[in-house]
């Protein structure tokens, strides 16, 4: 009788630990899930970034007064 408890003791424990795994490897997989959606948007963000900058050859002389500090 005592080797049925035993045994029926460590089935439980495993369950408990696969519950616990399986919990975790949802949260893992959430975690990922919402980094890739922000890279995805920051990917977004610097291709349009790239397209407001001007491109290096055509680009107007730049005036140095422009880039004086706001001091002077």
């Amino acid at each position: 009788m005592s080797d049925t408890h035993a045994t029926d003791q460590r089935l439980t424990e495993l369950e408990i630990k696969a519950s616990y795994t399986e919990d975790l490897l949802d949260q893992l997989n959430l975690a990922l899930y919402r980094q890739q959606q922000q890279i995805d948007r920051l990917v977004q963000e610097l291709a349009h970034l790239r397209q407001q900058m001007p491109e290096p050859g055509g680009a107007a002389p730049r005036n140095l007064r422009d880039e004086l500090p706001p001091h002077y």
